[in-house]
């Protein structure tokens, strides 16, 4: 099929190149003039294990193709796929205009039958508002879709050639028909494409990114309480996660949720409800809980210095909001760095992929090292806040003879505690 992808962020970029690798030929359009260069060449402005490899091999199979033409992008294709950015406003709303945008250029130069599909995360009720804008810009038939994306950031090439399911909201059987063609050499094993209609497809993605999200609050909500009464909420996460209806994933307490999906998501369903007269009381719960839990580190490490923070240096390990990303949108270490150099402290970061795109928030108000453990030369502190791989197994011996003082704050839980404990490190965890 001929396919278009407008937008070549990160839904953008993952979409069009795993449609590309399975035989279809796709346009991935942006307005960044620089970043379609770059791609042309074969550089990826996000990390994205396996992305990389995919894009240089579809684009040389000319398969896939980057283009800043949009009037191109759309005449050429059958299929066009809105994944352009939803940023949140400052009162929780989805910012539709980059949407409306879009609908309004596809009015404009459609010349034939299109399919119209939102890929965005979008509100209920968008793809009726994509179809209003269309209308009044042509007579051309078209029909508008909703299809969801569910990627994880880290895994999004897997997330996407096998899903759990694929979600497809349409108003008629001939649009589904056409777009579940498109996902079945992704379903081979069985996993359901879900054909629905569009206001449910929209509002799935919303209530499962806030299901998830409310796992993550609550849990750690659980894990504050283990601190103050003595449990263990390791032995507790494993109590409940063997119960078949909870479950073990996001069970794993921590500094709180970040990325541009949990966040976002989130306020913008209690914004929907407000819009529609509904307080949503457990998600404003879930998203007060998320915001404190950020601020709970930079407590827990003052209290060990009796709030003496001026002139301590702390080592940051993990920057990204989670590991196999150098996304750093709304993730904790932004607020933990803040509060410590507001209180005085200097700061040393690693992260493995993520100190370029920090380098663009705090530039030159904290070090960068290029290594784990240069980070911890003359450091009163070790903060832990991204669980990457490399962190996990840490030779202790050199980070004790590097340290100013061996005081670990494990934002993740990663590290044994006991073992710390019995070689003279000082231990900070969450609910342990």
């Amino acid at each position: 099929m001929k396919l278009s992808v407008i937008g070549a962020g990160y839904v953008g970029l993952v979409t069009g190149t795993c449609f590309a690798d399975s035989g279809n030929d796709v346009i991935c359009m942006d307005i960044d003039k620089n970043k379609i260069e770059a791609l042309k060449k074969g550089k990826v402005p996000i990390y994205e294990p396996g992305l990389e490899e995919l894009i240089k091999k579809n684009y040389k199979d000319k398969r896939l193709h980057f283009t800043t033409d949009i009037k191109e992008a759309i005449q050429k294709s059958k299929i066009i796929f809105i994944a352009v950015g939803t940023p949140p406003t400052n009162h929780g709303a989805t910012d539709l205009s980059a949407v409306k945008a879009v609908a309004k250029d596809i009015g404009r130069y459609m010349n034939e039958y299109k399919i119209v599909v939102t890929k965005s995360t979008v509100p209920v009720g968008t793809s009726e508002l994509i179809q209003k804008i269309i209308s009044k810009q042509t007579d051309l038939q078209f029909d508008v879709a909703s299809n969801p994306e569910f990627l994880k950031e880290g895994a999004a090439i897997d997330d996407f050639m096998k899903p759990d399911r694929v979600v497809i909201g349409v108003n008629n059987e001939k649009t589904g028909e056409i777009l579940k063609s498109l996902y079945e050499p992704f379903t081979r094993t069985g996993n359901p494409i879900i054909i629905t209609d569009i206001r449910s497809s929209e509002m799935i993605k919303y209530a499962a990114n806030a299901m998830l999200a409310t796992k993550i609050s609550f849990i750690n909500e659980i894990a504050n309480l283990c601190t103050i009464t003595g449990a263990n909420i390791d032995d507790v996460r494993k109590g409940i996660g063997y119960d078949n209806r909870i479950g073990h994933l996001f069970l794993f307490p921590g500094v709180g949720y970040g990325g541009s999906c949990f966040p976002k998501d989130v306020k913008s369903i209690i914004h929907v409800g407000k819009k529609h007269g509904y307080n949503m009381e457990l998600l404003s719960a879930v998203d007060r809980v998320n915001n404190n839990q950020k601020a709970l580190m930079p407590s827990i490490i003052k209290r060990h210095f009796n709030g003496k923070l001026k002139g301590k240096r702390f080592a940051i390990w993990g920057l990204s909001f989670k590991p196999k990303t150098d996304d750093i949108r709304e993730a904790p270490s932004i607020i933990i760095i803040n509060a410590l150099l507001k209180a005085g402290a200097s700061v040393v970061v690693h992260d493995p992929e993520a100190m370029d795109n920090m380098k663009k928030v705090f530039g030159k108000k904290i070090q960068y090292a290029e290594d784990m453990y240069n980070a911890l030369k003359g450091a009163n502190g070790l903060v832990l806040i991204t669980e990457w791989n490399e962190y996990r197994k840490p030779n202790f011996d050199k980070i004790a003879k590097l340290m100013k003082e061996k005081v670990i704050f494990d934002g993740r839980n990663i590290f044994d505690k006991q073992q710390l404990l019995n070689i003279g490190f000082a231990y900070y965890g969450i609910g342990r």
